[in-house]
């Protein structure tokens, strides 16, 4: 006989996801604990455990949804260009947008390092590897000289946008768009200048 989860109960989930980003973001991984979560939904810590076992759990669910979020960004706005470098920089773009935007899951998604979570850690690294992929996938399509190592341009350059949400203030001198620009400059002056 098959059993039926409580259709209520499936309705509180998006509510459970967002406090738990939010709480993720702003507390770290670490700092939040399952009742913090529960109370900040307004359900018993019990309740909480009939969505997910474990915190780590449900980290990995705010985790796929942040991702999606941001790989569904990126390719809507590749799909846009057809030369290399332009896909390059519009999905430098969408990425700079959607982690200096101020959204929780994105946050959580940069800010917490598989490392610190133990048990869900190669779930959150498969979740970066397969979205990183797509940055592989279009630095491997650029005309770049064959000394590049394509695998550490990607790092490189995945890595300086990540760590632009610790410098960048919203409404200065540079928007997401002008450092995506600058740093896809910067990237084709080194390969003119060694190719």
């Amino acid at each position: 006989m098959a059993t039926t989860r409580n259709p209520h109960a499936d309705s509180r989930l998006p509510q459970l996801l967002d406090e738990a980003a939010r709480l993720f973001r702003a507390r770290g991984f670490e700092g939040t604990s399952m009742r913090d979560i529960a109370r900040a939904v307004g359900m018993l810590p019990g309740s909480l455990y009939c969505h997910f076992e474990t915190k780590e759990a449900l980290l990995v669910a705010v985790y796929v949804k942040g991702v999606r979020q941001i790989s569904d960004a990126v390719q809507t706005a590749i799909a846009r260009h057809e030369d290399p470098w332009d896909r390059l920089e519009a999905a430098c773009v969408a990425h700079l947008e959607a982690i200096l935007h101020d959204d929780d899951y994105a946050q959580v998604v940069v800010r917490v390092r598989p490392a610190e979570v133990g048990a869900a850690d190669d779930s959150l690294v498969d979740l970066r590897n397969q979205y990183e992929a797509i940055f592989g996938s279009l630095i491997g399509a650029l005309p770049l000289s064959r000394a590049t190592d394509r695998r550490m341009l990607r790092l490189m350059l995945i890595g300086a946008m990540n760590q632009s949400q610790l410098w960048y203030r919203p409404g200065g001198r540079f928007n997401p768009r002008t450092i995506a620009r600058k740093f896809i400059a910067l990237l084709r002056q080194g390969q003119e200048v060694t190719a």
